[in-house]
């Protein structure tokens, strides 16, 4: 990526955060006091709100901060794409691809007229955040793609495909002549993303924006994107504008950092300054919010205190409260509801203006004016020391106290050879032509009080396994061993009738936030619909007892028990949704991807209820998840998946510090790390995606995409997972083993089949 070097910019100090001038020539587009403004029903929403930002010329722009910030609109705002009853009240985005163009305020311009389609698409391409809906499910990827080119080329037909499959092999895309001709829904997500790069980059722009391009994608293909970018930059020189909510991304991709609050800059500067000395207490708080993941055994989190194997376990630093709607702004300086450091009298009546800090940077708060006197003496450290180190993370208590023996303990539910198989069925008739292998012969134990945690890969099963255990799926083969009061039962031997007591005890809490709740039913219905299923014969009113209770214990008011879902926020439905899942006191809760459409800030929130929750109720939690550095967090013990198998079952801090499996090794190598200083860091690169699971391979199944393969057995012979050492399971011919000296070494497994079950 070009351009790393901290550029020295000064601002000057104005009362609407405006640089002189409308362009230079470092800034590719220059946002001065941009107004979106919504006018609805309900009064103004002041979406984006006077905000102001370079982005310079062959760098990197990140636009960070919570969900109702601002960050896509502004983005939008700048390629026309605001639709009714949205429209820019003032302001200006000064746009110049070149150095020898003239400058167009992109602000200015009729956002359905011809030069504003003109340059979006040619000029400047978008990214959007999910490519599933972004992309016509009508038309092929070769097609949409051609037809981005010949509205800005003056070619024929066959050009535009000569072009379109060279820009699919640029992006990546295997078998481009064959992906030319495949539809959306054939592709992956990983995939899907990669076609609509490739569609915004088809006219060479001057500026990508990327809005969320890698939200919901796995590490490893989050991290192939992020790669793919990356050279595409350096290969072209354009600049970008990247909007996302993950710090680690941010650290791994920005050269200058904008932090947006309720609609408005609230922080800009380079990104090793936001990192490393971050200004505003907004910033301080998003950093402080992020579990750290760690693979080298180094950290404090990981200290010996912790050596019993659990995860981090202690309390993350939220931030209190959420993002207020933008129509109910607060007077004063927007974020001093939420800020440890509000001085009452200034902070609530006065508006921040911006301040130019003597290295470039700009921040919009009372704390940094130098014209106010008796500022608390507990504010950040001046930005102009050099030693000033990154805010520390508040205290937290001690971690949670993990089983005597994670692998010892007394299990509430064992897995044996679970496979579940979806048949593909073709022709008129309907006949099965072959199965997709979802769950491939899983052996697992979950054991009473733990947090298990199971990741891998978008594909691999993990959902699958996880609908399987509460039986919103019926299994092809296995057993599901539930481990009940007084007896023992097998889950999969039990029809819908006899399952009924179960699904009161076994609950599951799923990922989007938005689509698991029924927006035509009051959270009273929602929460409370468990109870009555379970057919207890409760008066309502005892249901709404419970249902305010719970409410209050998830942390919302027990008169929204009225309300429906659409007055509510992301963080505060998958607290709705959480309270669903636990209103009939389950003993154990598969929790789906629970935090991964979420913020960093409203993250952690949840990460302390779920912690606060099963030490109140003495949970047991399945936690599915890609997200790595949660898993480290949260979890006691980690399973690995991949194509439908378990491939390494560890504590959690071996696993993150040594793991053996090379699949694993790959998947912690991929997540982005939180610290601009580390974003050289090696990182196992994973060929191709998952293969076809209609398909698997012979042999090891990851040994198509394996850097450590060998000829010798890794083609033809399954490994099964075998002991290596005590609570640590690998499924592969050659292990890693820990090497303090070098890259991991290699060595042969015995050929004795050891016992696999926990």
């Amino acid at each position: 990526m070009t351009g790393r070097a901290m550029t020295s910019h000064a601002l000057s100090q104005t009362s609407n955060d405006t640089p002189a001038g409308p362009v230079t020539s470092e800034a590719v587009l220059r946002v001065e006091d941009l107004r979106t403004y919504f006018h609805t029903d309900e009064g103004v929403v002041k979406a984006a709100d006077g905000v102001t930002f370079d982005v310079t010329r062959g760098r990197t722009t990140c636009l960070v901060g919570e969900s109702g910030c601002g960050k896509s609109i502004t983005a939008r705002s700048i390629a026309g794409l605001v639709l009714p009853p949205g429209r820019i009240e003032r302001g200006h985005a000064w746009f110049q691809p070149d150095t020898d163009a003239d400058p167009v305020d992109l602000a200015a311009l009729d956002p359905t007229g011809e030069q504003i389609r003109s340059i979006r698409g040619g000029d400047i391409g978008f990214v959007f955040q999910e490519p599933g809906a972004s992309l016509s499910p009508m038309y092929t990827i070769g097609t949409q793609l051609a037809r981005a080119i010949r509205l800005h080329q003056p070619i024929s037909k066959a050009e535009a495909k000569e072009q379109a499959i060279e820009h699919l092999a640029r992006v990546g895309i295997p078998s481009p002549h064959t992906r030319f001709d495949a539809y959306p829904f054939q592709l992956s997500g990983g995939m899907n993303q990669r076609a609509m790069i490739a569609i915004a980059l088809a006219n060479d722009p001057a500026l990508l924006i990327a809005d969320e391009p890698t939200t919901a994608l796995d590490v490893t293909t989050q991290a192939r994107i992020l790669d793919l970018l990356a050279n595409l930059q350096e290969e072209t020189g354009m600049s970008m504008l990247f909007i996302t909510h993950d710090l680690g991304v941010v650290a791994e991709i920005a050269d200058d950092v904008s932090v947006m609050y309720l609609g408005t800059v609230a922080e800009r500067g380079s990104v090793t300054d936001i990192f490393d000395r971050p200004q505003h207490p907004y910033t301080q708080a998003l950093l402080e919010s992020i579990p750290t993941i760690t693979t080298d055994g180094t950290s404090e989190e990981t200290s010996e205190e912790t050596s019993d194997g659990a995860g981090d376990g202690g309390r993350l630093p939220a931030i209190p409260g959420n993002v207020p709607h933008p129509n109910q702004r607060p007077t004063g300086c927007p974020f001093h509801t939420r800020c440890q450091f509000a001085m009452p009298g200034l902070c609530d009546e006065t508006t921040p203006h911006p301040i130019a800090l003597d290295d470039g940077r700009l921040v919009r708060c009372h704390l940094r004016d130098p014209d106010i006197e008796n500022l608390p003496p507990q504010v950040v450290t001046e930005p102009d020391s050099a030693e000033s180190p990154a805010p520390a993370p508040t205290a937290s208590p001690a971690p949670h106290e993990a089983q005597p023996s994670v692998d010892e303990g007394e299990p509430i539910m064992s897995i044996r050879d679970l496979q579940v198989h979806f048949p593909i069925k073709s022709g008129f008739f309907g006949r099965t032509t072959g199965h997709v292998h979802a769950v491939d012969g899983v052996d697992l134990t979950i054991h009473r009080g733990e947090t298990l945690g199971l990741v891998g890969e978008s594909g691999c099963g993990k959902t699958t396994l996880g609908r399987t255990i509460v039986r919103a799926l019926d299994p092809t083969a296995g057993t599901i061993t539930y481990q009940g009061d007084t007896s023992e039962v097998d889950l999969t031997s039990l029809d819908n009738r006899a399952l009924t007591p179960y699904r009161g005890q076994i609950r599951m809490i799923f990922q989007d936030p938005f689509t698991s709740v029924n927006p035509r039913k009051t959270l009273l219905q929602i929460i409370g619909e468990p109870l009555r299923r379970l057919g207890d014969g409760q008066p309502p009113g005892a249901i709404a007892d419970q249902v305010g209770h719970m409410l209050t214990r998830v942390g919302l008011r027990p008169e929204y028990m009225h309300r429906y879902p659409h007055a509510f926020s992301g963080g505060e439905r998958q607290r709705v949704n959480i309270a669903r899942a636990l209103i009939t006191r389950p003993r154990l809760v598969v929790a789906d991807e629970a935090v991964s459409a979420l913020d960093v800030s409203v993250r952690a929130q949840i990460l302390n209820l779920l912690a606060d929750l099963q030490q109140e109720y003495n949970l047991t939690y399945l936690f599915i998840s890609h997200d790595l550095s949660v898993v480290e967090h949260l979890c006691d013990r980690v399973a690995v998946m991949y194509l439908g198998k378990v491939v390494e079952q560890a504590p959690t801090r071996e696993l993150f510090t040594t793991p053996r499996h090379p699949y694993t090794e790959a998947l912690l190598s991929a997540v982005p790390v939180p610290d601009p200083h580390r974003r050289d860091q090696r990182r196992i690169r994973l060929n191709d995606e998952l293969p076809d699971p209609t398909n698997p391979p012979a042999g090891c199944p990851f040994h198509t995409r394996c850097p450590h393969r060998r000829d010798e057995r890794c083609d033809d012979e399954r490994p099964t997972l075998e002991l290596l050492e005590p609570a640590h399971r690998t499924s592969c011919h050659y292990p890693l083993t820990p090497n303090q000296d070098g890259p991991p070494t290699r060595t042969q497994t015995g050929t004795t089949e050891q016992d696999t079950h926990a």
